[in-house]
């Protein structure tokens, strides 16, 4: 923290990471949560280098759920919005995003209150339901490509 002053008043400044900051390690600047900073981006490239650039077991995590999204949604649209992968479909919007948190990746079915059964964990927005990754826990792919299939289906999120 820095301070300046000029005349009576006194200016606190905060350093905080900058992108310009990655540009000196070659890596992404890691957000609160461990949240990969990348560039907005429509495709696969850069949902890739927000999943590499995931700390620890996070990016396992998020390379078995890009493949599981792949394998049960052929074509799926991809892209990073606000720090955080989108999957989509085409002409239909988008169906789930990936966000990064201290103990845990938040899926977020933005129509998950129409996905049989619900999503374990409730929103403000009646319409979304989230499910959490966490490290030690497994994870039942069968169920959650049962989900990711039923979100591909309903008109989803338009942004």
């Amino acid at each position: 923290m820095a301070k300046t002053t000029s005349g009576t008043k006194t200016k606190t400044t905060v350093k905080r990471p900058s992108p310009a900051g990655a540009e000196k390690t070659g890596k992404p600047v890691l957000l609160s949560g461990g949240n990969p900073q990348i560039p907005k981006g429509d495709g696969d490239a850069p949902v890739q280098a927000y999943i590499a650039a995931l700390p620890g077991w996070k990016s396992e995590a998020g390379r078995r759920l890009d493949t599981l999204v792949e394998r049960t949604v052929p074509g799926v649209r991809k892209a990073v919005k606000w720090n955080s992968p989108f999957y989509g479909v085409e002409g239909q919007g988008w169906f789930l995003a990936v966000h990064a948190f201290n103990r845990y990746l938040k899926l977020t079915f933005f129509r998950g209150a129409q996905l049989d059964p619900l999503p374990p964990v409730g929103s403000k927005d009646p319409n979304t339901r989230y499910v959490h990754i966490e490290e030690d826990e497994a994870v039942d792919e069968a169920q959650l490509a049962d989900w990711i299939e039923q979100a591909a289906k309903i008109p989803g999120w338009m942004a």
